[in-house]
């Protein structure tokens, strides 16, 4: 009966050591969302990839604490990964756009409504209004060619510079 009781007692601290990280990231995404003026549905898709691993990885521990094996879950999950990897390495681009899309979310200082220029080689250069940044793709709104999107592995790769950025830092303080 006092094993019960362990068993009980770690899965409640395992439960609200997940709640309490989810709290702490989801802070973390609300303040990113605040700060880099990002759409709302942006920062959704980012705590659900967030809220799903975190889920995954305490139910591993809650599954170790219940008595399965550490071999038995071991092969399930060495399993469920080959398979989602092979998966995976059919659409790799994807993957990879959806690991730029973290890396754009949380440190590219690009933001929504930003107009940058994205500095494709020598002579050529895009301009454009940075429209949405979402899982896959960021999308411009530029003057010749309309609408144009960028998938995110292709978009954190270019040279870009913020012309919104760069005039904001050319303008007069107020207090001068």
């Amino acid at each position: 009966m006092e094993i019960l009781y362990i068993r009980i007692t770690e899965t409640a601290l395992v439960l609200v050591t997940y709640l309490i990280l989810k709290a702490i990231i989801f802070k973390i995404i609300e303040k990113t969302l605040s700060k880099k003026l990002i759409h709302p549905s942006r920062g959704a898709l980012i705590r659900t990839v967030f809220q799903v691993s975190l889920g995954l990885i305490s139910l591993i521990f809650i599954s170790l604490i219940w008595g399965v094996k550490q071999s038995d879950l071991a092969v399930f999950i060495g399993s469920v990964l080959t398979v989602v990897g092979v998966a995976l390495f059919a659409q790799w681009s994807l993957l990879s756009n959806v690991t730029a899309s973290i890396i754009i979310f949380f440190n590219h200082p690009v933001k929504l409504n930003d107009t940058i220029l994205i500095l494709e080689g020598k002579d050529y250069t895009i301009k454009g209004k940075v429209t949405n940044i979402g899982l896959f793709f960021v999308s411009l709104e530029t003057e010749d060619a309309g609408e144009l999107t960028l998938p995110n592995n292709v978009f954190i790769s270019k040279s870009i510079k913020n012309i919104t950025q760069a005039e904001a830092a050319a303008l007069p303080d107020a207090e001068d």
